[in-house]
């Protein structure tokens, strides 16, 4: 911490505080910028040295008389690596002020607070209908399990856990860093705060072991291909008395042959005759569920006109109500012509009003 930066401003306390006034100041601001609850922020990581530094000064009665009398504090005469007694990293100090933080109000110690079990993906392939009407699938998910040997201690069967020496169990291990020490998981044991002399030999000291899970899923009407279903507490189950993750179904829906999707709605390609663009007409088109429906073609409908049926699409998620279907008037012209058929198109265009329908596309052009 820069000698710019008062140790009380940085606490927000007053020079009359009391010890307990500090210290609970730091507990409040070691946990709000500690790097485990701020991971890759760089300001906050700044602010939790400041608050440690602060803290080494002012919970020494001697290194705060230094500071009040205006002593030099940050000169050379200062140990930085000595945090001892209310200070440093040793019993009483701030390593140990850090741990109490992960054991009580802030949490555990990193490797023994119970852990939530980690959420999961699977795949499943449902036919168009049933996205339209909702079905029930079965799945078989690989998920990582508690051991049913050692019950996912890790430990063989007839022995346990030892508490591990370098960090008595706690998880974390404290090392200085100059004006500040840093708490991190444990090196020996990972974080755990046990040792495991003789493993589990099914699950090899891990505590867990893949299994297949098979569930019933119900998927609701109205998904489209890439939706995503949670099924809460279906995930890998969670560690140290942490709650279960989440399941999420990916699902993929084959494409109908009539229907296509477009986004809330569905979209049907219906081919009409020329007769009927010209006279008008009225047609059946399918709807869901296998039915029909008529609908009234216009006199002199261009192709590419789209009718639509209101509330007759797919379910929409999350509530009662239906997209539309919308058919797209598509006009069949035949390939070939009988000699008759021939016939009877020179006759209308004979008749037909000569004024050239592309004419517009030159207006207004020079040369």
């Amino acid at each position: 911490m820069p000698a710019t930066k008062d140790p009380y401003d940085v606490l927000g306390v007053a020079k009359k505080a009391t010890d307990e006034e500090i210290k609970k100041a730091y507990r409040k601001l070691a946990r709000q910028f500690h790097p485990d609850r701020n991971p890759d922020d760089t300001r906050a990581e700044e602010r939790f040295k400041e608050v440690q530094q602060a803290y080494s000064v002012l919970s020494d009665p001697e290194k705060r008389r230094q500071y009040d009398s205006g002593g030099g504090i940050f000169g050379s005469g200062f140990d930085p690596g000595g945090f001892r007694g209310g200070g440093g990293p040793g019993p009483g100090g701030f390593g140990d002020i850090l741990s109490d933080l992960f054991r009580s109000g802030g949490g555990q110690a990193p490797g023994t607070r119970a852990e939530r079990g980690r959420d999961l993906e699977t795949d499943v392939s449902i036919s168009f209908e049933q996205a339209m009407d909702g079905a029930q699938v079965s799945l078989s998910v690989p998920v990582s399990a508690p051991c049913v040997t050692c019950h996912g201690t890790g430990a063989k069967p007839g022995t346990s856990p030892t508490v591990c020496p370098n960090c008595q169990g706690r998880g974390i291990e404290s090392q200085g860093q100059g004006l500040f020490s840093i708490s991190q998981p444990c090196s020996v044991c990972g974080g755990t705060g046990t040792r495991i002399d003789d493993p589990c030999p099914t699950c090899n000291g891990a505590g867990v072991t893949r299994q297949v899970k098979r569930y019933k899923a119900n998927i609701p009407a109205g998904v489209r291909e890439g939706s995503r279903v949670r099924l809460a507490g279906k995930g890998e189950p969670g560690r140290r008395g942490g709650p279960p993750g989440d399941l999420y179904v990916i699902t993929h829906v084959s494409e109908s042959p009539v229907f296509k999707r477009r986004g809330e709605h569905l979209e049907v390609e219906v081919p009409i005759t020329i007769v009927e663009a010209i006279r008008g007409a009225t047609v059946e088109v399918p709807v869901l569920a296998g039915g029909s429906k008529r609908i009234r073609v216009p006199a002199g409908t261009q192709h590419g006109t789209v009718q639509r049926l209101r509330g007759e699409g797919p379910p929409k998620l999350g509530g009662r109500k239906r997209g539309d279907i919308h058919y797209r008037l598509t006009i069949d012209v035949p390939s070939s012509l009988t000699s008759e058929q021939e016939q009877a198109v020179d006759d209308l265009a004979g008749v037909l009003d000569g004024a050239d329908p592309r004419a517009a596309l030159f207006e207004g052009r020079s040369g």
